[in-house]
């Protein structure tokens, strides 16, 4: 049986919780070959319809800065906003495994921050892991620290969204020997600081598959191809709901922007001609049947007059 099977049904006839998605039950799934099914998210409705679809991996990006909250990049969001939404999220989540994205200089200071944040979205967020980026020597012993504090880690290599300033805008990496070298180099280490899971993102397919052959832990690929272990999208690029920015490797499932925008002209003209809302269907009646069948009296009894329009 599959780590994500439900459990069997109890002889009361009550239906159980569905199998909690683990780091351990990620590490299973690549071990048996099956490929990991991750998606941002920002909020309880989509997180209770992404979770009861079967998705493996929910993040709480901190790409909500950009999806959300209309910033140009990630570098904006603060750790109270993140853990606003991994609450939401979490509330919304039975089975998938719910990841806190930890913003920008939430764990670049030192040690003690980053361990007090990365415990904030297990105790007041409900994540069951976060994920960081980079590593750097400092950025290794970080989470090694978190660890170590029982805090499960998912790494990030390749394109690096809150390094876009440093790395000169939004770039391949790993377009050299040497940098593939490096990329696999540093996976490796995040492997042995105990990370449960990498993502890569906009690391040459190939590279990218190289580097999922040598781990043992699962490789989460966006816009790194389909030699990973897994997938992640965001959600908004998936429904066609963010228009700002639309990388090579988004495929859109749905053009939900369009399909909203018909629906809130819709609705605007059913109101503009008397179609919405019905009132034998989307109102409520006068509980007095005798005021239904005689408007005329229900006016005269609230306003205390007959109203003239009755008798015209």
């Amino acid at each position: 049986m599959s780590f994500h099977s439900q459990t069997s049904q109890p002889k009361t006839g009550k239906a159980s919780r569905p199998t909690q998605v683990t780091v351990q039950s990620l590490l299973r799934k690549k071990q048996q070959g099956e490929k990991l099914v991750t998606l941002t998210c920002y909020d309880y409705t989509t997180a209770k319809i992404l979770d009861q679809a079967g998705v493996d991996l929910l993040l709480v990006g901190d790409s909500l800065a950009m999806t959300v909250l209309g910033h140009t990049d990630t570098l904006s969001v603060t750790m109270d906003e993140m853990l606003h939404h991994t609450k939401a999220v979490s509330r919304g989540c039975e089975r998938a495994l719910v990841v806190g994205d930890m913003p920008f200089m939430s764990y670049q200071i030192d040690h003690a921050r980053a361990i007090e944040n990365a415990g904030r979205f297990l105790q007041e967020g409900r994540a069951h892991a976060v994920k960081l980026e980079g590593a750097s020597p400092f950025m290794v012993s970080v989470i090694d620290h978190l660890v170590q504090a029982g805090i499960p880690v998912i790494g990030h290599l390749g394109f690096t969204p809150q390094s876009v300033n440093t790395l000169g805008g939004f770039k391949i990496q790993g377009k050299t020997i040497e940098d593939a070298q490096k990329i696999l180099n540093d996976a490796l280490l995040l492997q042995s600081a105990g990370v449960g899971a990498l993502v890569l993102e906009m690391v040459p397919h190939p590279v990218a598959s190289i580097i999922s052959q040598q781990l043992r832990i699962p490789t989460i690929g966006i816009g790194s191809g389909n030699g990973c272990d897994g997938q992640i999208l965001v959600i908004d690029d998936l429904l066609g709901r963010y228009q700002d920015l639309k990388p090579r490797f988004v495929r859109q499932y749905l053009n939900s922007s369009d399909l909203v925008t018909q629906a809130v002209q819709q609705y605007q003209a059913d109101i503009q001609h008397g179609r919405y809302p019905d009132n034998e269907l989307e109102a409520y009646p006068f509980p007095d049947k005798v005021f239904d069948k005689a408007p005329e009296l229900l006016f005269q009894a609230i306003c205390g007059e007959e109203p003239a329009a009755f008798y015209d």
